[in-house]
């Protein structure tokens, strides 16, 4: 079943509604993991928005993107914005480029193969990296996670791989309660640097 769902970001306080908009997102709730915006998706979404200064002018690289929301936002700020996914998930990359169009926005999307780095990734050069529900070694990484063990994962991995918390923030402490009240779960977004 494929649908449409918006996701829309503005300033309760803002009079103007140039500094509002909405994201439209091309959905199969019967596929692959990567066709369907996750909780996670729409805390770190929802980040980006409020954090909009740090993401205008910036290069961003989203990881895992799937349904992109994250990257679109980010897109839509100002950003430039390189959407990635598994390379083999030929459905999940064309859906990126569908929901680039479908929201006017000139993002690169980009197959990856984990743990294979070419050429094209280095040339990147991307100031901030995102990414929804996945973890990444990576020099400066923002990230939000489901904590669905009850076992502290994140820390259990910043510590093997020598990366320490700029930032831990419960996932539904800055998210707006009419969108909060839609998910469920212990997610947290995290700030990672390397030691």
């Amino acid at each position: 079943m494929t649908t449409i769902s918006r996701h829309c970001f503005g300033d309760d306080d803002s009079e103007s509604e140039s500094s509002s908009f909405c994201i439209s997102i091309i959905e199969n709730m019967k596929e692959e993991y990567g066709l369907f915006v996750w909780p996670c998706s729409v805390i770190l979404a929802e980040y980006v928005w409020q954090h909009k200064q740090r993401f205008h002018g910036s290069t961003v690289l989203e990881l895992g993107a799937g349904t992109s929301l994250p990257g679109l936002v980010a897109a839509k700020l100002g950003a430039r914005v390189t959407l990635t996914d598994d390379s083999q998930r030929l459905q999940v990359l064309d859906n990126m480029r569908k929901v680039c169009d479908l929201n006017k926005l000139n993002c690169n999307v980009q197959g990856l193969t984990w743990g294979v780095w070419d050429s094209s990734i280095f040339n990147l050069h991307p100031t901030i990296i995102l990414g929804a529900d996945v973890l990444y070694d990576s020099n400066v990484f923002i990230t939000s996670y489901h904590n669905r063990s009850g076992h502290h994962l994140i820390e259990f991995l910043m510590g093997k791989w020598g990366l320490k918390c700029l930032k831990l923030l419960d996932g539904f402490s800055f998210l707006p309660s009419e969108k909060a009240s839609l998910i469920s779960g212990n997610i947290q977004l995290a700030e990672i640097a390397v030691i």
